[in-house]
């Protein structure tokens, strides 16, 4: 499997539950919970899930009402230390064991989520 080919073997369904999964978890974690306005999460995780549908070869919905992703402009006001990586990378680990996603899949995700957690670091630790 490549990379474009994720949105076909997960389609919408399987996004949305990997999304769901991991913000169940995030009002209880102690980096991310203060992170995250409780009023946004919901609108939190709808940026997430079309940002990964369009980037792992879905529809375009998340570049036409959004536009360019601009993922390190986008993270800029927010804290991202090696601390919050870890804990943002833990987090979506469970959400990935626990959201039924193929193994090729998952293997996938995890290599583009670990570069770019690295690359959503702006402070240090």
């Amino acid at each position: 499997m490549e990379e474009h080919e994720v949105y076909a073997a997960l389609g919408d369904d399987g996004f949305r539950r990997l999304v769901a999964a991991f913000y169940r978890q995030v009002p209880g974690d102690e980096v991310l919970g203060p992170l995250y306005p409780a009023a946004d999460l919901a609108g939190a995780a709808e940026r997430l899930c079309g940002f990964l549908i369009y980037r792992f070869g879905g529809p375009p919905h998340y570049i036409e009402q959004r536009g360019h992703p601009r993922l390190r402009m986008r993270h800029a006001p927010f804290p991202v230390t090696d601390l919050a990586r870890r804990h943002w990378l833990k987090l979506m680990y469970s959400a990935l064991e626990t959201s039924g996603i193929p193994a090729d899949a998952k293997q996938i995700l995890v290599s583009y989520f670990e570069a770019t957690a690295v690359a959503m670091i702006n402070r240090p630790t």
